[in-house]
């Protein structure tokens, strides 16, 4: 019994050693993936060898290696390591040709292998946009298009205007193993895409932390665009105004024009036209009317109107920062304000302005009727006062006259108290 149990124990020992044995003479490889241009290692390893050789070929089924023994002539191809558990070798300034699936081969009885997928990614070449025209014209249709080929896989394309993403139309194209792409975006050219940069981009796997930029500016040309800004809210006599003509075109309109009342600015010294500034150093009524600016290009003529009214110097305290901008002159007629002539605007007037007249008149008014009302009140009592006083006095001459027997009496007694006259003293107020 116990020789029974030796024999089977020594069988499953050798079967044991003998599979361990077979199962280590089967070469290991991995799948590989390089960017087009890179350099790649291909290892081939075994745990067990019992002195057979190892060997790597190519796609095609060509040697590459045979052992430390180089079989094809390509200098691209290099060996790293040989020995009886392992052959490395390196590929270097990979193309999208060299994709495809290698072989490690052990030459036992019979012989065994093992197959590697070699991966090669296309990268994209740089981005280029078409379909832009310098300059364009406000109002055009145009269609940018971004092109890029030789990606592998295909690659992604993005729009950005400026900072900002826009959607546009992809298109993929296969060209043998690697592929074209192309993105379209369709623009409605206006004037706010002036100066505008369109960048369109490529996203890739090959490409990394790093995605490849085309970039282009859009230069739109169109017609002016005119505002008058004025310095005054409310123009007084003897103050300083300037008026400023911003205008907006490309090309810039250059110079701009300032009429006024539709005729030529008066020659006067205190009105002063630097470029687009028009400046009045002291104003005055004969300053009143209706002044333009007017710009124009080869795409156009704009112009802005401003009315100008000039109030009195104030007496009062100035109005306070809340008055209106543009206050309506006593003329219903005349507006005064900044009115753009493409179509012409006409400014509606503020009824604070008279107002403010309306307060003032009122407050006058009022302080007037008191001051009557106070006077004549004093007229009253102090006629009231004079009329008591004179009748005291009159009552003083008739006494001695009561006891008189006859006129002539009376008269003589009246004159005696005369004589006491300047013992009593009357006072006034």
């Amino acid at each position: 019994m116990n020789i029974k149990s030796n024999l089977i124990f020594t069988l499953y020992t050798i079967y044991g050693i003998l599979l361990k044995g077979l199962s280590g003479q089967y070469p290991l490889v991995q799948n590989m993936t390089v960017t087009e241009g890179g350099t790649v290692n291909m290892t081939c390893r075994v745990e067990y060898n019992d002195n057979t050789s190892l060997q790597w070929s190519n796609p095609a089924q060509q040697t590459l290696f045979f052992g430390d023994k180089k079989a094809l002539r390509d200098n691209r191809i290099e060996l790293v390591r040989a020995s009886w558990t392992e052959l490395t070798i390196s590929i270097s300034d990979i193309t999208i040709s060299d994709e495809g699936m290698y072989t490690c081969s052990l030459f036992t009885m019979p012989v065994r292998t093992a197959k590697a997928y070699l991966t090669v990614l296309g990268v994209p070449e740089k981005p280029e946009i078409d379909g832009l025209t310098k300059p364009a014209l406000e109002g055009d249709q145009i269609t940018l298009t971004c092109i890029t080929q030789g990606s592998k896989p295909a690659a992604d394309l993005r729009w950005f205007r400026n900072e900002k993403e826009v959607k546009g139309a992809k298109e993929v194209n296969p060209s043998g193993k690697t592929f074209t792409v192309r993105s379209s975006l369709q623009l409605h050219v206006d004037r706010n895409d002036d100066g505008v940069a369109y960048t369109c981009r490529v996203d890739h796997v090959a490409l990394a932390q790093s995605p490849q930029l085309a970039t282009e500016v859009l230069e739109v040309h169109y017609a002016p665009r005119v505002e008058i800004i004025h310095s005054l809210a409310v123009p007084q006599e003897g103050q300083n105004l300037k008026l400023e003509c911003v205008s907006k075109g490309n090309p810039s309109p250059d110079p701009v024009m300032w009429t006024k009342d539709g005729g030529e600015l008066p020659d006067l010294d205190r009105m002063i036209v630097d470029g687009r500034e028009l400046t009045f150093t002291s104003l005055n009524k004969t300053d009143n009317g209706t002044y333009r600016c007017e710009a124009s290009n080869h795409l156009g003529t704009s112009s802005a109107e401003y009315v100008l009214y000039v109030y009195d110097a104030p007496t009062t305290p100035p109005p306070s920062t809340t008055a209106p901008l543009h206050p309506i002159p006593p003329d219903s007629t005349a507006l005064l304000g900044t009115h753009a002539s493409d179509p012409t605007v006409t400014g509606n007037g503020d009824p604070n302005a008279l107002g403010q007249h309306g307060t003032d008149h009122a407050l006058i008014g009022g302080v007037v009727a008191v001051v009557v009302f106070v006077t004549l009140c004093l007229i009253i009592v102090l006629g009231r006062y004079l009329a008591r006083h004179k009748g005291t006095y009159l009552t003083n001459e008739a006494k001695g006259a009561d006891d008189a027997p006859d006129a002539d009496t009376a008269i003589i007694n009246a004159e005696g108290n005369h004589a006491h006259a300047e013992e009593k003293k009357e006072y006034f107020i």
